[in-house]
């Protein structure tokens, strides 16, 4: 998927912007002695009918290992972490992964994009929901690697 289109994902509307490594607190999300974090900042667009932040498993990176399976996701406005996005609002998003001070990351990294479907009655309760997480695709986008004194300003 080119990194500049605009994304359908199930319940979300996504859009990415850009990706970076930061060696410093980015978007209040702090790091320990010898981290650094991969920043994916991202346009997420709530598309159902009610306040939601089940966007966490939405972007993985591919081929890195993580600290941690799940990023911390703050807003880039404010650094709000983990906000419910309202209905039909875009909000700029950065998805924070904590890395090995040594790991290396490529010039190039692609992120796996899970998408969701609606049923109307799912099979166990009879309820709606959103179901059957699956990869939609992928969208490679380069990175960054910030110097420490742009690191400390989110990227920005």
């Amino acid at each position: 998927m080119p990194p500049d289109a605009g994304i359908d994902a199930g319940r979300w509307h996504l859009k990415p912007v850009r990706a970076y490594v930061s060696r410093a607190k980015v978007y209040g999300v702090p790091l320990k002695p010898g981290q650094k974090a991969l920043v994916l900042e991202v346009d997420l667009t709530n598309r159902t009918a009610q306040s939601d932040k089940a966007y966490f498993n939405v972007f993985t990176p591919d081929g890195l290992a993580l600290l941690d399976g799940l990023p911390m996701i703050a807003l880039t406005r404010d650094s709000t972490l983990t906000p419910e996005l309202h209905p039909g609002m875009t909000e700029r998003m950065a998805y924070v992964w904590p890395l090995a001070g040594d790991a290396i990351v490529p010039a190039n990294l692609s992120f796996g994009i899970i998408a969701e479907i609606f049923k109307p009655r799912d099979n166990l309760y009879g309820t709606p929901g959103w179901f059957n997480p699956t990869r939609l695709g992928t969208v490679t986008l380069p990175v960054v690697d910030l110097p420490v004194a742009d690191s400390r300003k989110g990227g920005s």
